[in-house]
């Protein structure tokens, strides 16, 4: 009898043991490295940079568009998502937040569903740590020209002319309604 003392905590170290094994080792959200993805929808809202007003996400970081992507489908992959983090899930505005076109989603080669304004698929950039920077405006990189997103859906310090894509629903969380056509005047390698 001196040994009962140690039952109760073997149980529980027991079950503690078969619960972890019991996994089947599919994780059951996204597997990502963007963490807004895996909390669902991403709230974007608006801020103004010393460059002018641009979208965000909840934390602050800018949002960039690649002008060599089209409107159903991104063309950065491979190392460039590693500079240029695909922003993952579903989108709505923030509280307050108005913006005159919609959001919608594509798929990637991966499988991953990337959130897109106004027929753009959106990124965020590495080379911004901090909320309100726009290091990455105006970039020629990974193949093409970057361009922050400003509500209209214009390439921030461009005329509106460079975003030439028509608008979808607000607050779409399916694929893209959005057309594109016509030519990107941002000079960049490709264009929409």
């Amino acid at each position: 009898m001196p040994n009962r003392w140690w039952v109760i905590p073997g149980i529980a170290a027991a079950a503690i043991a078969l619960a972890a094994c019991g996994s089947n080792g599919t994780p059951t959200g996204s597997s990502t490295s963007n963490p807004a993805a895996a909390a669902g929808s991403v709230a974007i809202k608006t801020m103004v940079t010393s460059k002018g007003t641009v979208l965000v996400t909840a934390g602050g970081l800018t949002l960039y568009w690649f002008a060599n992507d089209t409107a159903s489908q991104s063309n950065c992959n491979g190392s460039c998502a590693t500079y240029w983090k695909p922003l993952l899930g579903t989108a709505a505005a923030a509280s307050g937040a108005s913006l005159p076109h919609g959001f919608g989603t594509i798929k990637r080669s991966d499988g991953q569903t990337q959130i897109t304004y106004d027929g753009h698929p959106l990124y965020t950039y590495t080379g911004d740590t901090t909320a309100g920077q726009i290091n990455g405006n105006g970039l020629d990189a990974s193949g093409g020209m970057w361009w922050a997103i400003t509500p209209t859906g214009s390439a921030l310090g461009t005329s509106t002319a460079a975003s030439t894509s028509g608008s979808s629903t607000s607050g779409s969380s399916g694929s893209s309604s959005s057309g594109s056509s016509g030519s990107s005047s941002s000079g960049g390698t490709g264009g929409w």
